[in-house]
């Protein structure tokens, strides 16, 4: 029976340690990927301010929409382009009474369930280790909101929308109403995209993320590659003593 050379099974263990704990692993190049969900995050949460689409990031619902199909990143470490952008999904609520202010239970309101509760409950809360502004009693929590970012840049305190809208409630059955993730109390919701006040009609603005299916190419770390050109060079050496 062939073993496997212990340098090689050495080999083999330093390219696979990374990716073996970590659920969110930076791929480089703007990119982080999420081993749970199967997807990639752009690391620049506030994308459209800093590629200079929108003067804040702040959008409406459709601009978001918008922005976000027509995406296109360049990836310059594996100098790739991107064009498969979306906002977050979040599995489709069949209950149209979804209170806003519940504070668990659902994919509605506060403590919303990482695994059941679509993408940007389960990054804020399961990769990142933030938590709502209430516990599932309703009391104050210490330390809540967005208070760990990892690896990301820009992320923004405030509302982001996801990319499906629920048709379901409003007075009217043409009402679109988005969900939105509030970051700064980690509380999900059914937003509006425009309301009207003293006659007068305001649009709704939020920020958005990026985030792509699939996982891009990983590249391995400069230590990683002076370790395995080592391991290389020491199993040349020994094939070489094996022919002599």
């Amino acid at each position: 029976m062939y073993k496997k050379p212990p340098i090689l099974a050495l080999l083999a263990s330093l390219t696979l340690s990374g990716a073996a704990h970590a659920a969110l692993l930076d791929r480089g190049g703007g990119l982080i990927y999420d081993t749970d969900l199967d997807v990639t995050w752009l690391q620049d949460t506030n994308y459209a301010k800093t590629s200079g689409y929108d003067v804040d990031g702040q959008m409406t619902w459709e601009e978001a929409t918008t922005w976000a199909a027509n995406l296109v990143f360049h990836d310059s470490v594996r100098n790739v382009d991107y064009s498969d952008w979306r906002m977050p999904f979040l599995p489709y609520d069949n209950d149209s009474i979804c209170s806003s202010s519940a504070y668990s239970g659902g994919i509605c309101g506060y403590n919303v369930d990482p695994t059941t509760g679509g993408e940007m409950a389960h990054l804020f809360f399961a990769e990142l280790g933030n938590k709502s502004k209430y516990t599932s009693t309703g009391g104050l929590q210490a330390d809540s909101g967005l208070v760990n970012t990892g690896s990301f840049i820009n992320f923004q305190r405030s509302g982001y929308w996801f990319a499906g809208a629920n048709m379901t409630f409003g007075p009217m059955a043409a009402d679109i109403q988005p969900w939105l993730f509030e970051a700064w109390s980690g509380r999900q919701l059914v937003a509006k995209t425009s309301y009207v006040m003293f006659g007068h009609k305001y649009e709704n603005y939020h920020y958005a993320l990026a985030v792509r299916s699939g996982d891009v190419a990983a590249v391995p770390e400069a230590d990683t590659w002076a370790m395995l050109l080592a391991g290389l060079g020491l199993i040349g050496a020994v094939t070489r003593r094996r022919r002599e």
